[in-house]
């Protein structure tokens, strides 16, 4: 079976830039295309040398149309609007769509189950990487075994240029805590705490943010007890890790039929 060929998205960041090398780098993919806002630093220059490798051939460029003639699947870790965007056109061209885009709303949230729906192979997640995944899992089950006298608590860092929060990662884990207590994150999440804000409300789910330096990221689910504190922790040392998790859903959704799927999916972890 030929390879498969791969578009990449935002191509001139640091993201870009490592799915790019993990592209390059695995076994049954090719990289196709890499494309970017028009007035990038990385526009019309080798893909390559963009990632720190040798060159490809394949130019940086801003044409997605163009781009996407002749290709098996997209890699996005982009903006929600992007995405939202490319998974219509993935699902009319029948594409596998691997998502790490962050800060989607409701509303764009359903434009990409539809998108599933329509004929694309979506794959979305707020973390790519087998160690996060893994911790959602742990965290589900933590939140159902431990009665209500626990508080849960969430902390993320990352580096000082990212745009949202909390973080995708950090709301991942908030909606496996939530399904493990039976509840609805939405309604029950605290995202900010100033001033007088009064006792803690029992059953909410808190979230903090932290944002400096150069931290890939790091996320802690703490479950607080009257006597005792249980804290589950991920740190992200390199972006490769999430892009060779990108690599991973690319391989194994091109197999599936059309529809959504997460990491969960891919990694074959229980619900």
């Amino acid at each position: 079976m030929s390879d498969l060929k791969v578009v990449v998205t935002g191509a001139s960041g640091r993201m870009g830039a490592a799915i790019i090398r993990a592209v390059t780098e695995a076994r049954g993919l090719e990289l196709h295309a890499a494309i970017d806002r028009s007035g990038t630093h990385a526009m019309g220059i080798d893909a390559g040398i963009v990632a720190g490798l040798p060159a490809t051939g394949i130019v940086v460029g801003d044409d997605i149309e163009r781009a996407l003639e002749g290709a098996d699947a997209i890699i996005d870790f982009t903006a929600p609007a992007a995405s939202v965007d490319l998974a219509a056109r993935a699902a009319n061209a029948g594409l596998v769509h691997v998502i790490g885009t962050t800060g989607c709303t409701s509303k764009d949230e359903k434009a990409l189950h539809a998108a599933g729906a329509a004929g694309a192979r979506i794959v979305k997640s707020g973390n790519m990487s087998l160690g996060v995944n893994l911790l959602a899992s742990l965290v589900k089950k933590t939140a159902a075994a431990l009665g209500p006298e626990f508080d849960i608590e969430i902390v993320e860092m990352h580096h000082n240029k990212k745009v949202d929060a909390p973080s995708g990662t950090a709301l991942l884990l908030g909606q496996a805590a939530a399904a493990g207590r039976n509840i609805d994150l939405e309604s029950n999440a605290v995202m900010a705490r100033q001033g007088q804000t009064g006792a803690r409300t029992s059953g909410t789910i808190g979230f903090a943010t932290l944002r400096g330096g150069s931290v890939v990221g790091e996320h802690s689910v703490v479950f607080a007890g009257p006597s005792e504190r249980i804290e589950l922790t991920h740190k992200a040392e390199d972006r490769g890790l999430f892009a060779n998790g990108a690599v991973t859903a690319v391989l194994w959704a091109k197999k599936q039929a059309p529809g959504f799927y997460t990491m969960s999916d891919v990694l074959g972890l229980e619900d």
